[in-house]
């Protein structure tokens, strides 16, 4: 059998494209997985032994991806043309200036347009039925020999059922829908401007070091309204590159018609939410990001879509499924959503070719994948505890037509954008996630270390100071799948949301509003606050992970929750925004707490420990509340007593020589007490000791994290 790289379908919803792959190799779905050879399955292996009793698994898998890209071949001229369909679905204009409209109803008894360039006239522009459940309609130009649909006006498909009801919808393919300001609907607008936006900046390379800044561009403005695309690009994006992030995530980029949904019920795939603005300007902000060296990641959700019928993808054309599985399948209880067929030819189709166009026309560096825990699974992990036995991850309670649909979703994205980046938001622990697909992995490049956030909040809302377990705190920090990448966070946007807290609210809560005046003494609940926020987000950062993840004015403490205009508290956009003005009041110490942001990725720019290989942890004493470990040849030493200061404390190091401090979170200018001289020379004694070769003495006070450097070690890497 021929290795054809990677990509999927899966045993429980082929339908007809089942008989087709197993008359292809001749094969029973007994079979599958016998003959195939997974090209570095041995490497996958020998990372994991322990996966070795899944084998067939992991054959299976590969093989259902490659008999997917056999069939891709021999029916659609490979996947580089299939994930192209949005130049041939929606609405297309021809060099003649004809338009030529496609869609995929298999259900619907005919097809009308309809829309301003027609008086609306629901029954005169009809599809043509085509082969496979496809319609298609062709309109010649007008008389001057302009296209009869005008730019930014209005359509509508017209969907007449075989139950005689007639529905009116947007086309899956629209890639611009607006709403009238107290309408509730979102109507599809025909997007074909006369001078397109053209991108002026190359795509930044893929950088070893990724430090994420998740974004919201509705909330990028400290004032009570959605804020703009054009607002993001003027006022955050320098903000962000003086932070030294240099990945951008934009969430609820994909248009959701409820704002309250952070952006995660999705109605229309290929539009840009027109809330924020035009296509035009998204793209501009993603060029200038580009010319400032940031890579922009998408906030991708191919788990679910939106319930709704006139403005989603939700009974398009009059059936229950369509897009979707039938329910209950084709439901999910929590989300109240729709969960895509994967077994589908045409839903392929549809999200693979959403992935390029984001790719293509906006010029995304990659995504980041929401939801995957509800695709891997049929429970959707919906009261499933996760203990990490290997049992749970293989078995008939894996979907594998979402597990190969996102194999072939990494292949396509990492074969033709080799420095396409794709991040993994999944709970459950899934083995392989982040291997290649040639090695029989799902062929992520990151996964988000989710149980990292919840730690820390699980210790601020349970645990006195003095009751912190130090070696949990670093077990959760480095518990990671060997060769996996992770990024780590702190606080991402679930904790910043109404309902949770912010980690600086659980530390400060109340007296942020009242007692963050750099002009009057700290309080001791402000004391705590700042000096641990910085040193959790510095040990997050050194420790946890590959990459490092941090939202929007988390960095400098935002003061208050998120929380979207909604009923339940009046339509308010009092907390859907982002106060950056705290940070420039020279006279508040958020400024503080954003200059330590900064200079700690600065730092980790100049040193490189997210590049590096995890950390060797030396020290986690739980008595005194110490943590030491070096990274990339950086020694941090972290000092949590809440009262206990330590002087000449002896560290464990392994490279000899001459260290000096090079991020103390008690300088003054991060609202510390300056406790450290920044001048001293640590000299490294030929001492082995705590598993290293050398060791030094060391000054750190209470609530203290330093990070010093070699000075005798060219850093560059």
């Amino acid at each position: 059998m021929p290795v054809l790289c990677s990509l999927a379908v899966s045993p429980s919803g082929r339908l007809a494209a089942v008989g087709a792959r197993l008359a292809w190799s001749g094969e029973t779905m007994a079979d599958l997985g016998d003959n195939v050879t997974i090209p570095e399955f041995s490497c996958l292996l020998q990372m994991d032994p322990y996966l070795k009793p899944y084998e067939q698994d992991f054959r299976r898998r590969y093989e259902l991806l490659q008999k997917q890209l056999f069939l891709l071949e021999e029916a659609e001229g490979g996947f580089d043309q299939f994930t192209r369909s949005y130049n041939t679905f929606g609405v297309q204009r021809r060099p003649d200036n004809s338009l030529y409209f496609k869609e995929w109803a298999p259900a619907a008894e005919a097809l009308f347009l309809t829309g301003d360039f027609n008086g609306w006239d629901k029954f005169s522009h009809r599809y043509t039925k085509k082969e496979f459940g496809k319609w298609e309609l062709i309109l010649p130009p007008k008389h001057d020999n302009s296209p009869a649909v005008d730019h930014n006006s209005k359509l509508k498909v017209v969907v007449h059922t075989k139950e005689g009801q007639r529905l009116y919808r947007i086309s899956p393919w629209a890639k611009y829908v607006t709403k009238e300001e107290k309408a509730i609907i979102y109507d599809w607008v025909h997007w074909d401007p006369p001078q397109p936006y053209i991108h002026i900046h190359p795509r930044p390379k893929k950088p070893t070091s990724l430090r994420i800044y998740e974004a919201h561009v509705g909330i990028g403005s400290p004032e009570g309204k959605i804020a703009s695309y054009n607002n993001f690009t003027t006022n955050v994006l320098p903000r962000i590159k003086d932070l030294g992030y240099n990945c951008i995530q934009l969430m609820a980029i994909m248009e959701h018609a409820y704002y309250a949904s952070f952006g995660y019920q999705i109605t229309s795939f290929f539009a840009a939410s027109s809330r924020y603005g035009t296509p035009d300007e998204l793209k501009q902000l993603i060029d200038v990001a580009h010319s400032m060296g940031i890579l922009v990641l998408l906030d991708v959700v191919h788990s679910h879509a939106s319930k709704n019928t006139e403005d989603g993808l939700n009974r398009f054309d009059g059936s229950d499924s369509c897009f979707f599985h039938s329910p209950p399948r084709g439901e999910h209880s929590l989300w109240d959503s729709r969960l895509f067929d994967y077994s589908s030819w045409e839903v392929l189709r549809f999200l693979l070719s959403n992935l390029r166009w984001w790719m293509e026309e906006y010029r995304f560096d990659g995504f980041r994948f929401d939801g995957i825990t509800s695709m891997l699974y049929h429970h959707h992990g919906i009261g499933t505890g996760f203990t990490g036995d290997y049992s749970e991850y293989f078995g008939l309670q894996v979907d594998e037509d979402s597990l190969v649909y996102l194999m072939l979703a990494n292949h396509v994205l990492h074969t033709l954008y080799p420095d396409c980046i794709t991040v993994a938001e999944d709970v459950s622990g899934m083995p392989a996630l982040c291997r290649k697909v040639e090695e029989g992995g799902l062929g992520f490049d990151y996964r988000l270390a989710m149980a990292v956030p919840d730690k820390w909040i699980q210790i601020l809302k349970e645990l006195k100071d003095e009751e912190w377990n130090i070696g949990n705190i670093v077990h959760t920090l480095t518990n990671r799948r060997y060769g996996e990448k992770c990024i780590a966070y702190a606080e991402s946007h679930d904790q910043a949301l109404v309902g949770d807290k912010s980690l600086a609210f659980w530390l400060m809560d109340k007296e942020m509003y009242t007692n963050m005046s750099s002009l009057i003494p700290m309080t001791a609940i402000i004391d705590r606050g700042m000096q641990l926020h910085k040193m959790i987000r510095l040990i997050t950062h050194g420790l946890g992970g590959e990459g490092y993840l941090n939202f929007m004015g988390n960095e400098f403490g935002h003061p208050e929750w998120l929380d979207f205009p909604r009923e339940g508290n009046n339509q308010s956009y009092h907390y859907a925004r982002r106060q950056f003005n705290l940070v420039d009041m020279d006279h508040l110490r958020y400024g503080q707490l954003y200059a330590f942001d900064r200079d700690m990725n600065r730092t980790e720019d100049k040193y490189g420990w997210l590049a590096a290989p995890p950390a060797f942890v030396s020290a986690k004493h739980e008595e005194d509340k110490v943590i030491v470990f070096d990274r990339a040849n950086v020694l941090f030493i972290f000092n949590f007593h809440p009262n206990k200061s330590f002087q000449d404390y002896r560290v464990a190091v392994e490279a000899p020589g001459k260290y000096k401090i090079k991020l103390d979170s008690d300088a003054v200018q991060y609202g510390g007490h300056g406790r450290l001289d920044h001048n001293t020379e640590f000299f490294t004694y030929p001492e082995p000791f705590n598993g290293r070769s050398n060791s030094i003495k060391v000054y750190i006070p209470c609530r203290t994290a330093i990070v010093l450097a070699n000075e005798e070690i060219d850093y560059c890497y």
